[in-house]
């Protein structure tokens, strides 16, 4: 029996389990020994039959401590199997589950639970003092690696005895379908982060749409390493192991991804683009240090001919006799292999989003046999509502609508959204939501479009980050960025300026993994990012790859000036998202003299010059 088993698609709710808590009591029932979530390495396991029998203990347990249908219950956790224990169980209670970043500050946590109103939070030791530090209406710290104090256990809420008349099966059976199943906190980059409220109709309807296009069971492994607060984990593995009955392995720290993908070798991976890019940069990295000239050519030749199977595709044609052989002798010999050394020679479905990725990292992976399909989709839309599919890989753009999504653009070009997993608002924000959500459903998404005669969509840039020069030229800054990024595997981040300025400039963040490599291999003599970002031949190699992806733009979208930043930018840092999205206004500030620099006559020595 198959995950699709569990489930039929009825018109209107998707499924007939209409519910998470639903959905995850049939779930349960199906495979019970089987191992639902586990760590890293399998030191820990739990089976369907023990996460069902926990997860009635904590619901229990929580409903002890006063927690009740409508309640919010905040988590601030590491990607670990306790997560999904303590939001699955809060879920059977009817109450509110919501995640908040790790790299959150007492005050931004002080403005999120008021927004929330949760009287009760589910933590680690780690994150204990910042939850202190916060002013907040927090009643109960539940710790789920200790205790002590003011705090209580989570072994020790498991044990609590629920309150006289408590009802777990009611309980749950009573949970709807327009209930609150979470909520999402944007990453605040225009202002304080908006409470979305998702609804399990919300979860159950994208659940059921992608069922459609990704045909993922209880023989299917995932890895949850991106934050729960992110609306891709809380759907793409938290509900679609409750509901589709994936196996999970969780990764605490996303830098460990490389490590967990032969570990778990995964059916079903998601991947923001950043770590699309940094693996292709490790392949890239590794076949620059062979010094064995035989297996370079090898390698050179086998990734050759992967480009050429991919072009083909991409144009709807089948190679030639010859081609084909060589292409399955380059596969067998080498491409196999790569997949197989990374943990991707089992895939079945690969996926980008949260950001837009280089064209050129898609090709490079097709051509590795890995199509990575690009995906679209909003907090405010329950995660994906286009995507590109394996039949219909057009690459540039990020698909057509999912099942039950509609999509048009506004006059002005905005891509305007409606459908089943279209969130219910913000919370408390009335004025908000109704700024972005019509009287007839639609759902100005902030992003300028396309939509092509076949009903691909393919996203242009923010609207609000458009790039107008000083002579009235709109140009989409994302673009610019993607550009020098796929042009050099030592840049991490761009970021292109140019708003009301004669030229387009930018800052350039290097990665440091991959600049490291790059000293290593040409004996640079620098210890620290800041010294190896001035040198002469990382600046050389930059100011080179600036300059082919300057070859690949019109000339009013041309980078004439940059500057390399000194520091590495984190996620959930001044500069980024802990998504990885660019705080643009942020940088601006932090970066002024910087970018002044870029628009002075005579620029410093940090600058380099690319007009003459």
């Amino acid at each position: 029996m198959t995950a699709t088993d569990l489930i039929t698609f009825p018109h209107e709710t998707g499924v007939d389990v209409a519910t998470l808590p639903a959905a995850f009591q049939q779930t349960v029932t199906v495979r019970p020994d089987a191992v639902a979530i586990r760590t890293l390495g399998g030191s820990r396991q739990l089976t369907w039959a023990e996460y069902g029998r926990r997860v009635e203990a904590i619901a229990g347990g929580l409903a002890a401590l006063g927690v009740s249908r409508g309640d919010t219950v905040g988590i601030m956790l590491t990607n670990r199997p306790e997560f999904h224990l303590a939001d699955t169980a809060a879920l059977h209670l009817g109450a509110v589950p919501f995640s908040i970043y790790n790299t959150s500050s007492p005050e931004q946590i002080e403005y999120l639970f008021g927004n929330a109103e949760n009287r009760v939070v589910v933590t680690e030791q780690v994150f204990l003092p910042v939850i202190t530090a916060a002013n907040s209406g927090v009643e109960t710290i539940v710790l789920v690696d200790g205790g002590g104090g003011d705090t209580i256990s989570l072994d020790e809420v498991e044990r609590l005895s629920p309150p006289e008349g408590f009802d777990y099966t009611a309980s749950w059976q009573a949970v709807e379908p327009e209930d609150l199943a979470t909520l999402i906190y944007t990453s605040g980059t225009t202002g304080p982060p908006k409470g979305v409220e998702i609804t399990h109709r919300n979860i159950i309807a994208e659940l059921a749409s992608l069922a459609d296009i990704v045909d993922a069971g209880f023989d299917d492994r995932a890895i949850s390493y991106l934050p729960a607060a992110h609306i891709a984990d809380r759907v793409s593995s938290h509900a679609a192991n409750m509901v589709r009955g994936m196996q999970l392995t969780t990764v605490p720290d996303p830098r460990e991804i490389a490590a967990a993908l032969p570990d778990v070798r995964p059916t079903f991976f998601f991947g923001v683009p950043r770590v699309w890019q940094k693996i292709r940069a490790g392949i890239e990295a590794k076949l620059g240090e062979e010094t064995s000239p035989v297996k370079k050519a090898l390698a050179g030749w086998a990734l050759a001919m992967g480009n050429k199977a991919a072009e083909a595709r991409l144009a709807g044609r089948d190679l030639g006799i010859l081609d084909k052989i060589q292409h399955d002798l380059a596969d067998k010999l080498v491409l196999h292999k790569v997949r197989a050394a990374l943990g991707l020679d089992e895939v079945a479905f690969a996926g980008s989003g949260a950001a837009a990725i280089p064209v050129e990292v898609l090709k490079f992976f097709l051509g590795l046999g890995i199509p990575v399909l690009e995906v679209w989709g909003m907090s405010e839309t329950t995660g994906v509502s286009t995507m590109t599919t394996p039949d219909d890989l057009k690459i540039g753009s990020v698909g057509k609508p999912i099942r039950g999504i509609e999509v048009k653009l506004a006059e002005d070009g905005e891509l305007l959204v409606r459908g089943p997993v279209v969130m219910n608002g913000y919370r408390k924000q009335p004025d908000k939501t109704a700024e972005i959500i019509d009287p007839d459903g639609w759902l100005a998404t902030g992003d300028i479009a396309t939509i092509d005669a076949d009903g691909h969509v393919t996203i242009v840039d923010r609207k609000k980050e458009l790039i107008i020069n000083e002579a009235g030229k709109n140009m989409s800054p994302t673009n610019i960025e993607n550009t020098m990024k796929a042009a050099s595997s030592l840049i991490s981040q761009v970021v292109a300026i140019g708003d009301g300025k004669p030229y387009v400039s930018a800052l350039v963040v290097l990665d440091p993994e991959a600049v490291d490599a790059f000293a290593r291999r040409h004996d640079v003599q620098q210890s620290d990012l800041a010294g190896l970002s001035s040198h002469p031949q990382v600046v050389e190699e930059i100011t080179r790859a600036i300059r082919a992806g300057n070859g690949k733009l019109s000339r009013v979208e041309q980078v004439k000036r940059f500057t390399v930043v000194p520091t590495a930018w984190e996620p959930g840092g001044d500069e980024l998202t802990p998504t990885m999205k660019l705080r643009r206004n942020p940088i601006a500030t932090k970066y002024a003299t910087e970018i002044v620099g870029l628009y002075a006559a005579q620029p410093g020595d940090a600058v380099v010059d690319l007009r003459s």
